[in-house]
């Protein structure tokens, strides 16, 4: 236990955004974006089998012995973690990841000031995506935390686990988490239309009845926030067309032309100084034409309108990259591992 919480310490102390806990290898903290061993000597299962009796509760550890892996939050030296426990190669193994309990703001942060203008949208459906740990849930917990300041609604967000603690402030602000305050995402959604909400917070759109139930949320004048696992603004809308059958699918199509508000992508690259990372998104905001090209099936043209909307707030990932290497936030080389379309700067 004792190299645990030592590796715990370790990664609080450097700000680390994860914590690896395998058998025969010392505690792992992932640093900037790059896993780095603690000088502790390697974990027996015993000893992370003890951590996990320590931490989790008898049901999420009847759950774990049951499906091989559960999910939940917890604090240690008053951090929060999101605890990832599974096995692997029949041993016991723990992943957390570190919250930072503050709510993230816009401007500090320095995002982009169109989050700002999407917070301020009364119905319709935010996107946010990206890889695991890419900061979806930093960008969301940010739009939410700018409505809490500037208006007066009720917000309710669907979690798992629960990250970001808000407190209210002009919104009233209630967050349910998955498997312990309701049974799923999609059931969580359906409830939440009967509990007055404003806006919805959906952790992430797993399955074709979350997806079902987020569009209907939306249709129905709600503003719902939530995550996919894509890269871009075409792959994010073909991925949700391609969950419905191919009878649905045209039906699909016309209700995201009309509830679909904007879609951020985003990725996570080291700064140039090597001691931090910097975030770089791709923005697409739901005009005329982005409406008809989803409505009509030619989503494959969507990038075309994002490379000439700029004036209107959306930007390609490409050029985002470019910006922040002209501004010297990130070197060319790492800039270039996530271009899209283009692996070389001109100009």
């Amino acid at each position: 236990m004792e190299r645990i919480l030592g590796a715990v310490k370790i990664a609080i102390e450097n700000k680390a955004s994860d914590i690896h806990l395998s058998v025969g290898t010392p505690p792992v903290v992932r640093l900037n974006g790059e896993l780095i061993q603690t000088q502790y000597p390697p974990l027996e299962n015993a000893v992370i089998e003890e951590f996990i009796q320590e931490i989790a509760t008898p049901l999420l550890i009847e759950e774990y012995k049951d499906k091989g892996e559960s999910d939940f939050a917890h604090l240690i030296f008053n951090q929060r973690f999101r605890v990832n426990i599974f096995r692997e190669r029949g041993n016991n193994a723990v992943t957390m990841r570190l919250i930072n309990t503050e709510a993230p703001d816009i401007d500090k942060m320095g995002m982009p000031e169109v989050f700002k203008t999407l917070s301020k949208k009364k119905n319709g459906l935010i996107l946010v995506t990206g890889p695991t740990g890419s900061g979806k849930s930093t960008t969301m917990a940010a739009i939410i935390n700018e409505i809490n300041k500037n208006e007066s609604r009720h917000i309710i967000t669907l979690e798992d686990p629960i990250e970001y603690i808000f407190e209210n402030n002009k919104s009233l602000i209630k967050q349910r988490e998955v498997n312990v305050d309701t049974k799923s995402f999609s059931n969580g959604v359906r409830a939440s239309l009967r509990q007055d909400p404003d806006v919805i917070l959906v952790g992430e759109m797993r399955d074709f009845e979350t997806i079902s139930a987020a569009v209907m949320a939306a249709e129905t004048g709600h503003l719902v926030i939530s995550t996919l696992h894509t890269l871009g603004a075409t792959k994010t809308i073909d991925r949700i067309i391609d969950v419905f059958p191919p009878h649905q699918q045209g039906q699909i199509r016309t209700q995201l032309a009309m509830v679909l508000e904007g879609v951020i992508s985003q990725v996570l690259l080291k700064n140039i100084t090597n001691n931090g990372r910097v975030a770089a998104y791709e923005i697409m905001l739901a005009n005329h034409a982005v409406r008809n090209l989803i409505r009509e099936g030619k989503t494959h043209q969507l990038q075309n309108v994002i490379q000439t909307s700029g004036k209107n707030g959306m930007i390609t990932m490409d050029n985002y990259l470019r910006n922040l290497v002209t501004e010297r936030k990130v070197t060319q080389e790492a800039a270039s591992e996530h271009m899209v379309e283009e692996n070389v700067f001109i100009g």
